[in-house]
This record gives C-alpha cells, structure tokens and sequence, in this order.
C-alpha cells in the first residue's frame, strides 16, 4: 500500500479589469426593496420620528420667539 499522488483541481476567480460588477446585487430592485421595508416599517417609523421631528420643531419654534421677543 503505496501512496499514490492525487491531482487537485484550484478553482481561481479573479475580476476581470474591463468588466467589475461587484455590487449589482445591491442596488437591483432598490425601489422595491425601499416600499417593502417602509410598508412593513412603517409603525415603528412613525414611533421614532414623531418625538424626533416634534423636539426638534418645538426648539426651532422657540429659538426664534427668543429672536423675535424684543420686536413686540
């Protein structure tokens, strides 16, 4: 029971200079992608942006009546 030499065969992948498409995947169907996860995301979406947006209107709002306060 000798050992015999088995040939193994590489599998090589390299990008080719002229043609790189790397990243397609990501961007194929963006729109879609973007209407499924705000249609599935929407609630929690709302949850979120509504104190956010509110504070930061309720500062911007008060910011300026401190400007304005002297005028009246």
């Amino acid at each position: 029971m000798g050992k015999q030499p088995v040939k193994l065969k590489a599998v090589v992948y390299a990008l080719s200079p002229f043609q790189q498409k790397i990243m397609t995947g990501l961007w194929k169907d963006l729109p879609e992608k973007i209407h499924h996860k705000v249609s599935e995301n929407w609630i929690s979406a709302t949850l979120l942006l509504t104190p956010v947006l509110g504070t930061y209107w309720y500062a911007q709002n008060f910011q300026e009546q401190e400007k304005q306060e002297h005028r009246f």
